[in-house]
């Protein structure tokens, strides 16, 4: 079982986040080392995949994580964020102007879990949706939605369907059986308006 991390340390994170984007816009930030000094367990030190998301408005602006676990909580969110904010391929680099419209997100993962099955009614019915992260993949594809996205993309099928797409690979994909499909959960921490 994967420990959860404190509301507290999801609030320093949050906080780290917004930093490091600020740093990117030149702007001197407090020391990064005081901010790591309140955590209050060893969780932050410990390697999992995270994701760091932007919305401005609402409208997704950013998103980039790692699903392995190849950093530490604390550098996988300074790098992500970072890259969420300037170097998602999707969007042009932000703005300072925007970052005051823009709320994080972080999401931190629980390992992937390989998904058996054997065809696509098959791995509908083994999903959890609004619970599940799903990556697929098969050759060179592959791509990973949030569990987030279940929010937007709610029915199995279309949500399999825009995974199957952001993969590269034909939308129907998914029904042939012949995916790679591993699962993982998040745990979630969001700024408030």
């Amino acid at each position: 079982m994967t420990k959860k991390l404190s509301k507290e340390d999801g609030i320093l994170l949050l906080k780290l986040a917004r930093q490091k984007i600020l740093q990117g816009f030149g702007e001197k930030q407090d020391n990064l080392s005081v901010l790591k000094s309140k955590v209050s367990s060893m969780i932050l030190e410990e390697n999992r995949g995270t994701f760091v998301t932007l919305h401005k408005k609402g409208d997704l602006r950013g998103c980039i994580g790692n699903i392995e676990p190849t950093k530490t909580v604390w550098e996988g969110v300074e790098d992500n964020a970072k890259h969420a904010a300037f170097h998602d391929s999707r969007f042009r680099p932000m703005s300072h102007d925007e970052l005051k419209d823009t709320l994080i997100e972080v999401s931190i993962l629980t390992p992937p879990q390989s998904l058996d099955h054997i065809d696509g009614e098959d791995l509908i019915a083994k999903l959890k949706p609004g619970i599940d992260g799903v990556i697929i993949s098969k050759s060179y594809h592959s791509a990973t939605f949030l569990p987030q996205v279940w929010e937007q993309l709610k029915d199995p099928h279309t949500f399999l369907t825009h995974l199957c797409t952001k993969a590269g690979l034909l939308p129907d994909e998914w029904k042939s059986g012949n995916l790679s499909v591993s699962t993982y959960q998040v745990q979630l921490f969001e700024e408030e308006i």
